[in-house]
């Protein structure tokens, strides 16, 4: 049964379901079906990190590009492009949570992994505007935790805009 599980997954999988299915609970084959169903756990998990990454790393730009650099002709035109990558993201976390319940236990944990990266992003990315001359963002360029609450993250119509009109 393994030899299936690598050579024709889809098959092997169909055979589990029609196996579980029919009660044959004798004839599975448990530890590649164990070690598919943790990875499925674990790629949800890593697919609800990658939102969260995107959405807080559209977040912090648009909140230093509001507060610090406050350039009105790259503003308006820079955060609209970000506010759709932020939209995608949000739209992206309703419906994995939609389709997963149980993942809502687990976001506070996962908001605590995406924020570093989100941030370590957000840098980069920003450090590629910056004039030569100018001090490059760096670590201490954002608060070391998340300032948003996972609930102001999913507003739909939030953004740190610090009072920047658009």
């Amino acid at each position: 049964m393994s030899n299936l599980y690598e050579t024709d997954y889809h098959q092997w999988l169909s055979n589990q379901v029609a196996l579980l299915r029919n009660h044959h609970f004798d004839q599975l084959d448990l530890e590649n079906l164990l070690e598919d169903l943790e990875l499925s756990i674990k790629q949800d998990i890593r697919e609800l990190e990658k939102f969260l990454v995107n959405l807080i790393l559209h977040l912090l730009k648009m909140d230093y590009q509001t507060t610090v650099l406050r350039d009105t002709v790259a503003t308006e035109r820079v955060i609209k492009g970000w506010m759709v990558s932020v939209w995608n993201a949000r739209d992206g976390i309703n419906e994995l949570l939609d389709k997963n319940h149980s993942l809502n236990r687990r976001i506070e944990d996962v908001l605590k992994e995406a924020y570093p990266k989100g941030k370590k992003k957000a840098i980069r990315e920003m450090n590629l505007h910056i004039p030569p001359k100018c001090p490059k963002l760096n670590n201490s360029s954002f608060p070391d935790q998340c300032p948003w609450s996972y609930d102001q993250l999913m507003t739909e119509d939030w953004y740190p805009l610090n009072g920047v009109e658009l």
